[in-house]
């Protein structure tokens, strides 16, 4: 079980180093948000309740991070329609290996490339004003390889049940990107119409972003952002992904191999 992880997980970081491209691209198109949106709103950014003055950029920092883990883990996981079309899920399935090593190596090779996308915007807190030191560094790179991993079970769970590029496209548009919108990257909760409150309440990515705030700001900071709490955010991202896992095993498990062809 342990080789047959290993080698998909490896497989999965050999086609995204290969395709440069998409290493620019997943990188560069958050970036490109983050820097135009925050610049253009910038200091006109009022942040509800908080105790401190914070301009667009730096309330928007946290959640491209979270994007750029999004895009990279919806990109990886297009490699599960690609390996179906061209067989090798097929030769995969039949292979006397146990079917939860390929989630597991799935999953863990592209929440393995999401973090490292993620680490490299992290890089770049200094600039935000925000101290990168040890621990900080250590803390929220936890938070961003739990992200990576829920994040990229979610991807396995939906390319999974998809058939077509086109119609993950369509799945990516109407349920992975508004979660992303929908978690406080874009807009806090505090202004937002109370149907949408509740949304972000029930979005699993809220909580994700709010332990990325939670250890990227300071305390004083962060207690005025109106977040969920630290510990709450922390369980409910690992119980998200546990169930995610779960849900990929069970759709896996129970795949007919005739279907696959």
């Amino acid at each position: 079980m342990l080789l047959a992880v290993v080698t998909l997980w490896r497989r999965e970081l050999v086609r995204f180093i290969r395709q440069r491209s998409r290493v620019f691209g997943t990188l560069a198109t958050p970036l490109i948000f983050w820097l135009l949106l925050g610049s253009g709103l910038g200091s006109s950014f009022s942040l509800p309740g908080a105790l401190q003055k914070m301009d667009y950029l730096e309330y928007f920092y946290p959640g491209t991070i979270l994007l750029i883990i999004l895009f990279t883990t919806i990109f990886a996981s297009l490699s599960i329609i690609e390996d179906r079309k061209e067989g090798f899920l097929l030769s995969v399935l039949v292979a006397p290996v146990s079917r939860s090593a390929i989630v597991l190596g799935k999953i863990l090779g592209g929440a393995t490339v999401a973090f490292a996308q993620g680490f490299l915007l992290l890089l770049l807190a200094p600039l935000m004003g925000i101290s990168l030191d040890f621990w900080r560094i250590l803390t929220v790179s936890g938070a961003l390889l739990l992200a990576s991993l829920s994040l990229s079970g979610l991807g396995f769970a939906t390319a999974w049940k998809t058939e077509s590029m086109e119609g993950y496209h369509t799945v990516m548009n109407v349920i992975l990107f508004p979660m992303w919108l929908l978690s406080g990257a874009l807009f806090p909760a505090a202004g937002a119409f109370s149907w949408v409150r509740w949304v972000m309440i029930f979005n699993p990515a809220t909580y994700a972003l709010a332990l990325l705030r939670h250890l990227l700001y300071d305390p004083e900071t962060a207690a005025g952002m109106n977040l969920p709490g630290l510990w709450i955010s922390i369980v409910v991202t690992i119980l998200f992904g546990l169930t995610v896992f779960i849900i990929s095993f069970k759709m896996v498990q129970h795949s007919r191999v005739r279907g696959m062809e």
